[in-house]
Protein backbone atom coordinates (compact mmCIF):
# COMPACT_ATOMS: atom_id res chain seq x y z
CA UNK A 1 0.00 0.00 0.00
CA UNK A 2 1.39 3.38 -1.01
CA UNK A 3 1.61 6.23 1.44
CA UNK A 4 -1.17 8.78 1.25
CA UNK A 5 -0.04 12.24 0.28
CA UNK A 6 -1.42 15.73 0.70
CA UNK A 7 -3.30 15.52 -2.59
CA UNK A 8 -5.69 13.10 -0.92
CA UNK A 9 -6.78 15.49 1.81
CA UNK A 10 -10.33 16.67 1.02
CA UNK A 11 -9.30 20.30 0.55
CA UNK A 12 -7.10 19.27 -2.38
CA UNK A 13 -8.04 18.17 -5.89
CA UNK A 14 -8.67 14.50 -5.22
CA UNK A 15 -12.02 13.71 -3.64
CA UNK A 16 -12.67 11.60 -0.58
CA UNK A 17 -14.40 9.09 -2.84
CA UNK A 18 -11.21 8.58 -4.83
CA UNK A 19 -9.20 8.24 -1.64
CA UNK A 20 -11.61 5.62 -0.29
CA UNK A 21 -11.49 3.64 -3.52
CA UNK A 22 -7.71 3.67 -3.67
CA UNK A 23 -6.78 3.19 -0.03
CA UNK A 24 -9.93 2.08 1.82
CA UNK A 25 -11.72 4.16 4.41
CA UNK A 26 -10.12 3.26 7.72
CA UNK A 27 -6.48 3.58 6.56
CA UNK A 28 -7.31 7.00 5.11
CA UNK A 29 -8.58 8.35 8.43
CA UNK A 30 -5.80 6.67 10.39
CA UNK A 31 -3.33 8.57 8.22
CA UNK A 32 -5.08 11.92 7.82
CA UNK A 33 -7.57 12.11 10.69
CA UNK A 34 -5.60 14.94 12.29
CA UNK A 35 -6.04 17.05 9.14
CA UNK A 36 -9.52 16.07 8.00
CA UNK A 37 -12.05 18.78 7.16
CA UNK A 38 -15.44 18.11 5.63
CA UNK A 39 -15.62 20.15 2.40
CA UNK A 40 -19.40 20.35 2.90
CA UNK A 41 -19.18 22.04 6.30
CA UNK A 42 -21.25 25.05 5.23
CA UNK A 43 -24.04 22.76 3.98
CA UNK A 44 -23.94 20.77 7.24
CA UNK A 45 -24.44 24.01 9.14
CA UNK A 46 -27.34 25.06 6.92
CA UNK A 47 -29.10 21.71 7.07
CA UNK A 48 -28.87 21.63 10.86
CA UNK A 49 -30.52 25.04 10.97
CA UNK A 50 -33.28 23.73 8.67
CA UNK A 51 -33.71 20.65 10.88
CA UNK A 52 -34.04 22.87 13.92
CA UNK A 53 -36.80 24.81 12.15
CA UNK A 54 -38.66 21.78 10.81
CA UNK A 55 -38.59 19.41 13.78
CA UNK A 56 -39.02 19.89 17.50
CA UNK A 57 -35.66 18.41 18.42
CA UNK A 58 -34.51 17.85 21.97
CA UNK A 59 -31.10 19.51 22.31
CA UNK A 60 -30.56 18.87 26.03
CA UNK A 61 -27.71 16.37 25.57
CA UNK A 62 -26.46 15.73 22.04
CA UNK A 63 -23.98 13.12 20.84
CA UNK A 64 -21.92 14.17 17.82
CA UNK A 65 -21.12 10.68 16.53
CA UNK A 66 -18.17 10.37 14.14
CA UNK A 67 -17.55 14.04 14.88
CA UNK A 68 -14.86 14.72 12.28
CA UNK A 69 -13.18 18.04 12.91
CA UNK A 70 -16.20 19.41 14.76
CA UNK A 71 -18.43 20.56 11.93
CA UNK A 72 -21.65 19.59 13.73
CA UNK A 73 -20.49 20.73 17.17
CA UNK A 74 -19.47 24.15 15.87
CA UNK A 75 -22.72 24.56 13.96
CA UNK A 76 -24.70 23.69 17.09
CA UNK A 77 -22.68 26.14 19.19
CA UNK A 78 -23.56 28.81 16.64
CA UNK A 79 -27.21 27.94 17.30
CA UNK A 80 -26.71 28.27 21.08
CA UNK A 81 -26.54 24.51 21.74
CA UNK A 82 -23.53 23.72 23.89
CA UNK A 83 -24.28 20.44 25.71
CA UNK A 84 -22.62 18.32 23.05
CA UNK A 85 -20.44 15.24 23.51
CA UNK A 86 -18.41 13.78 20.69
CA UNK A 87 -16.93 10.49 19.54
CA UNK A 88 -14.40 9.75 16.80
CA UNK A 89 -11.47 7.32 16.96
CA UNK A 90 -9.59 8.95 14.08
CA UNK A 91 -10.17 12.72 14.16
CA UNK A 92 -10.33 13.40 17.90
CA UNK A 93 -7.15 15.50 17.89
CA UNK A 94 -8.44 17.69 15.07
CA UNK A 95 -11.79 17.95 16.84
CA UNK A 96 -10.14 19.19 20.02
CA UNK A 97 -8.01 21.66 18.09
CA UNK A 98 -11.04 23.24 16.43
CA UNK A 99 -13.61 23.06 19.23
CA UNK A 100 -11.56 23.03 22.43
CA UNK A 101 -13.49 19.94 23.50
CA UNK A 102 -12.41 16.34 24.00
CA UNK A 103 -13.86 13.56 21.87
CA UNK A 104 -13.95 9.98 23.04
CA UNK A 105 -12.30 7.45 20.78
CA UNK A 106 -14.84 4.66 20.38
CA UNK A 107 -15.19 3.03 16.97
CA UNK A 108 -18.50 1.93 15.48
CA UNK A 109 -17.44 -1.66 16.20
CA UNK A 110 -16.91 -0.85 19.88
CA UNK A 111 -20.26 0.93 20.11
CA UNK A 112 -21.88 -2.13 18.53
CA UNK A 113 -20.56 -4.22 21.43
CA UNK A 114 -21.90 -1.92 24.13
CA UNK A 115 -19.26 0.80 24.62
CA UNK A 116 -21.98 3.36 25.36
CA UNK A 117 -23.93 1.22 27.82
CA UNK A 118 -25.40 3.39 30.55
CA UNK A 119 -25.27 6.63 28.55
CA UNK A 120 -28.38 8.61 27.64
CA UNK A 121 -28.62 11.28 24.93
CA UNK A 122 -31.58 13.36 23.84
CA UNK A 123 -30.33 13.22 20.24
CA UNK A 124 -27.57 11.51 18.27
CA UNK A 125 -26.27 13.26 15.15
CA UNK A 126 -24.11 11.30 12.72
CA UNK A 127 -22.85 13.39 9.82
CA UNK A 128 -21.16 12.04 6.67
CA UNK A 129 -20.21 8.74 8.30
CA UNK A 130 -22.96 6.16 8.70
CA UNK A 131 -23.20 5.55 4.96
CA UNK A 132 -19.65 4.17 5.17
CA UNK A 133 -20.67 1.35 7.54
CA UNK A 134 -21.25 -1.99 5.74
CA UNK A 135 -24.96 -2.83 5.75
CA UNK A 136 -24.33 -6.14 7.53
CA UNK A 137 -22.99 -4.22 10.55
CA UNK A 138 -25.75 -1.63 10.72
CA UNK A 139 -28.47 -3.60 12.57
CA UNK A 140 -26.46 -4.30 15.74
CA UNK A 141 -24.92 -0.81 15.70
CA UNK A 142 -28.33 0.81 15.41
CA UNK A 143 -29.69 -1.45 18.13
CA UNK A 144 -27.06 -0.16 20.56
CA UNK A 145 -27.64 3.44 19.50
CA UNK A 146 -31.32 2.91 20.22
CA UNK A 147 -30.46 1.93 23.78
CA UNK A 148 -28.87 5.32 24.47
CA UNK A 149 -31.13 7.69 22.55
CA UNK A 150 -34.68 7.95 21.22
CA UNK A 151 -33.76 10.13 18.25
CA UNK A 152 -31.13 9.85 15.53
CA UNK A 153 -30.36 12.50 12.90
CA UNK A 154 -28.31 11.24 9.97
CA UNK A 155 -26.70 13.71 7.57
CA UNK A 156 -25.56 11.99 4.41
CA UNK A 157 -24.48 12.86 0.86
CA UNK A 158 -26.11 9.63 -0.37
CA UNK A 159 -29.38 7.76 -0.22
CA UNK A 160 -27.44 5.40 2.01
CA UNK A 161 -27.72 4.25 4.67
CA UNK A 162 -31.13 2.69 4.23
CA UNK A 163 -32.46 2.27 7.77
CA UNK A 164 -35.02 -0.52 8.01
CA UNK A 165 -37.84 -0.38 10.58
CA UNK A 166 -36.88 -3.89 11.70
CA UNK A 167 -33.62 -2.40 12.98
CA UNK A 168 -35.52 -0.32 15.50
CA UNK A 169 -35.66 3.13 13.93
CA UNK A 170 -38.76 4.65 12.34
CA UNK A 171 -38.45 7.49 9.85
CA UNK A 172 -39.82 10.85 10.99
CA UNK A 173 -38.88 12.82 7.89
CA UNK A 174 -36.19 14.01 5.52
CA UNK A 175 -34.71 17.35 4.45
CA UNK A 176 -32.91 17.54 1.11
CA UNK A 177 -30.63 20.55 0.70
CA UNK A 178 -27.77 21.17 -1.72
CA UNK A 179 -27.58 17.44 -2.58
CA UNK A 180 -27.27 16.50 1.10
CA UNK A 181 -29.94 14.71 3.12
CA UNK A 182 -30.84 15.04 6.79
CA UNK A 183 -33.02 12.16 8.00
CA UNK A 184 -34.60 12.03 11.42
CA UNK A 185 -35.45 8.68 13.04
CA UNK A 186 -37.27 7.74 16.22
CA UNK A 187 -36.31 4.55 18.04
CA UNK A 188 -38.54 1.74 19.16
CA UNK A 189 -38.01 -0.02 22.47
CA UNK A 190 -34.88 -2.10 22.87
CA UNK A 191 -36.92 -5.27 23.44
CA UNK A 192 -38.79 -4.87 20.16
CA UNK A 193 -35.54 -4.27 18.28
CA UNK A 194 -33.79 -7.26 19.85
CA UNK A 195 -36.65 -9.54 18.84
CA UNK A 196 -36.52 -8.19 15.27
CA UNK A 197 -32.76 -8.78 15.08
CA UNK A 198 -33.18 -12.37 16.22
CA UNK A 199 -35.92 -12.97 13.65
CA UNK A 200 -34.11 -11.12 10.82
CA UNK A 201 -30.36 -11.61 11.36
Amino acid sequence: MRNLNKSLIPQQKKSLRNAYLEYDIEPYYQKFGDEYRNPHEAIVKQILELANQQWKLDWRRVLDLACGSGEVTLALENMGIVDVEAIDPFTYKNYQKRTGKTARQFSFAEIATGALTGEKYSLIICSFALHLVPESRLPILLYHLGLVSNHLLIITPHKRPEIKPAWGWLSVGEIYWQRVRARLYRSESGEVVLNNLKENP
